[in-house]
């Protein structure tokens, strides 16, 4: 078992008996960040980052680490989430494999990775640890906190439970909570890490890894992470040349398609810990918002303390649909919030936020530029 560090990040220490949601508490767990941008004189220009189920805190390249970051496009000198303005914390989720403290982290009870050991993972324990993370740097209130895909089902958590900590929020393609659809595939997700016998209940060690398992569940991802549209434009029906496929095995990929999930599906799964994804994953489905705030979903939303909002969904987004978006912002709206719904068409569905910059975007830095310091 492996954690993945990018070079520059950074650590804060949670306080010793963190507890979990579900039961079960974190002794000597850690919180990996990073931070781009200058913090002004006022430090009154922070700006949160909560990530989606994969990503590190390495959001952006910057002077401590030039290599590439997982939003690139969207953030830095010049570009819709200015650095020049905006001193921006991106956190990297716990229960990750990171940095952050998860199931392949050293247990310090034990002196081995914690494996199933782990305890239960919920997105309000994820919400918590960003929150102490914030605060422990110095900061009761935020400008704006951020969060794309389970980040905005993280971030809204985190405006329910620390009302008062973060004046707006930008929600990109979150939800209040998942839908049967998406409940289905993360379930056949860990279906198939849990049925390759090389996972061996969470054993599994580098010589006997559940590579079949992973491939397999980062394939269904990809399938819902994009739109059949993207897929029939980029692909069509081409088939592959002759001299790539495997002849010598029956029902291989003939299609580029399948050649195009297997290489992407490859190049995922040794750079992410199996049981860290059967964790994350099932977190993502456990979420709602309601039942956290002990009513529904849309009094939750109503009861949020925040000034602005800027929620963004995508049309051909099939994981979590463009009504969830639609949901958030109505209900943002009715508890007094400016909220902004803004429904994008952009073909590469779910992932687009990560991808399509050009619709993204202007409409992020739109609503960061009129918006004060907090």
């Amino acid at each position: 078992m492996r954690e993945f560090i990018p070079l520059s990040t950074r650590f804060i220490d949670l306080p010793a008996g963190f507890e979990m949601k579900r039961g079960g508490v974190l002794h000597g767990a850690r919180i990996a960040y990073e931070v781009f941008g200058q913090l002004n004189a006022a430090r009154d220009n922070v700006i949160l980052i909560l990530t989606g189920l994969s990503p590190d805190a390495h959001a952006a390249t910057h002077a401590d680490d030039p290599t590439p970051g997982w939003w690139d496009d969207m953030l830095g000198p010049g570009k819709p989430i200015d650095t020049h303005r905006w001193h921006v914390i991106c956190v990297n989720s716990l229960g990750s494999c990171k940095g952050s403290t998860g199931p392949a982290s050293v247990d310090p009870n034990t002196g081995e990775p914690y494996r199933l050991e782990f305890p239960e993972l919920s997105i309000e324990d994820i919400a918590d640890a960003a929150v102490f993370a914030v605060r422990t740097l110095g900061f009761e209130r935020l400008a704006c906190v951020i969060g794309a895909s389970m980040g905005g089902m993280s971030a809204l958590a985190l405006l329910a439970r620390h009302p008062d900590l973060a004046r707006s929020h930008i929600n990109i393609s979150g939800a209040v909570h998942s839908l049967p659809f998406s409940i289905a595939i993360r379930s056949l997700q860990r279906e198939a890490i849990r049925f390759d016998p090389d996972w061996n209940q969470g054993q599994y060690c580098e010589e006997h890894y559940p590579q079949r398992g992973m491939v397999t569940a980062r394939k269904l991802g990809v399938i819902t992470y994009r739109s059949a549209l993207e897929w029939n434009t980029r692909f069509g029906r081409a088939c592959m040349d002759s001299d790539r496929r495997l002849d010598e095995e029956p029902f291989g990929p003939e299609f580029e398609v399948e050649s195009y999930l297997e290489c992407h599906a490859h190049r995922f799964f040794r750079s992410f810990d199996p049981n860290s994804y059967l964790y994350l994953s099932r977190c993502i489905d456990w979420f709602d918002l309601g039942e956290s705030c002990g009513s529904n979903a849309d009094e939750a939303l109503s009861r949020l303390r925040i000034e602005k909002a800027l929620v963004i969904g995508v049309q051909t987004d099939i994981l979590f649909p463009l009504q969830q978006q639609r949901q958030i912002a109505d209900g943002l709206r009715a508890g007094g919030a400016d909220a902004q719904f803004l429904s994008l068409e952009s073909p590469e569905g779910h992932d687009a936020f990560l991808v399509d910059t050009g619709r993204f975007g202007p409409p992020v830095a739109s609503f960061l530029s009129a918006l004060q310091p907090a």
